[in-house]
């Protein structure tokens, strides 16, 4: 591997300038947006909810859709996928499978399942697709059938939070200018004749 390619790499699981001023880059760029609360909110909680779906690779693609729909702005989406990254998919595929086996009525895994799973897991050791799509369709399907709760969830609770916060925002930036354009008023040299 080139050097240039591992970095690329290093940089998408680790931002180089580390993850809080990473987040806090995204929240900036996410409230100086030039759009309404409603779309820069609709955006950012169309990406976040596609990232709970195990369609890794698909994320953006998704969340742009998902922002047409509900008339969300595109930049916020993309920004909005960044919720989902290499740190957070397992807790969030997990919960989903997890729910999803809740929701068909699993138990856990059973014997039988286990040695199923034991001899999938022998199959997929020699290539994933090897076995073809059956052998992961069960997984995928819990996991898709978990995850489309949990992302209408996290895109209604990110859509309140984002609104609530860009529209604060954007009132405390009108006060802060107005308090300007006060004090330069007041501070200009007044013409007397």
């Amino acid at each position: 591997m080139r050097a240039g390619l591992v970095n690329k790499i290093r940089d998408v699981v680790w931002p180089r300038m580390g993850l809080r001023r990473y987040s806090r880059y995204l929240v900036k760029r996410v409230m100086r947006l030039s759009a309404s609360p409603h779309a820069i909110a609709a955006g950012v909680a169309s990406g976040a909810a596609v990232s709970m779906l195990p369609l890794i690779g698909l994320h953006f693609f998704l969340g742009f859709v998902l922002a047409f729909a509900t008339r969300g702005n595109m930049i916020a989406a993309a920004i909005g996928t960044a919720w989902g990254n290499p740190l957070t998919f397992p807790f969030f595929f997990a919960a989903a499978y997890g729910l999803g086996d809740l929701i068909l009525g699993g138990g856990g895994v059973s014997t039988g399942e286990q040695a199923q799973l034991a001899a999938t897991g022998e199959q997929l050791s020699h290539g994933l697709f090897s076995a073809g799509f059956e052998a992961i369709w069960p997984s995928f399907q819990t996991m898709m059938i978990g995850g489309l709760p949990i992302a209408v969830l996290v895109y209604g609770v990110f859509y309140v939070v984002v609104r609530a916060l860009v529209s604060r925002f954007r009132a405390l930036r009108q006060a802060r200018l107005a308090d300007k354009r006060l004090a330069a008023g007041n501070a200009a040299p007044s013409s007397t004749n």
